[in-house]
């Protein structure tokens, strides 16, 4: 990949992510990029974007909503000449370690406390 396709590449990707981070899983008030539910983001060199995500639970009710409101935001970022795939993967299994710590910091706003930390605390056996 030539320098100028590097840094096109990475415009995409901001962009990918700014898009994600405006797409809210609908049962948790924080977004998907934040919530740790992203896994991986692919921009080829044409600029098609290929996304790996999961849900916070495999029975997840809303999980085609998510991904296709996900794929939506992606779609508008990059615009109509890139192809764009969202791929909902299941392994490895999500946990709230994943949370970033914008994230995390949001949950801890909303429910007055480490919602994140707790849960690590309880899990590691604390």
């Amino acid at each position: 990949m030539t320098r100028r396709e590097e840094e096109a590449s990475r415009e995409i990707k901001r962009r990918v992510i700014e898009a994600l981070k405006g797409t809210f899983d609908p049962e948790i008030p924080v977004n998907v990029y934040d919530l740790g539910l992203v896994y991986r983001i692919d921009v080829d060199e044409e600029g098609n974007v290929e996304v790996d995500m999961t849900m916070t639970a495999p029975g997840c009710p809303v999980a085609g909503m998510v991904v296709a409101m996900v794929e939506a935001a992606i779609r508008e970022a990059v615009g109509p000449d890139r192809r764009v795939k969202v791929n909902l993967v299941w392994d490895p299994p999500w946990t709230p370690e994943r949370v970033t710590p914008e994230g995390r910091e949001r949950l801890r706003e909303i429910y007055g406390y480490d919602v994140v930390g707790e849960w690590i605390k309880r899990a590691k056996g604390g």
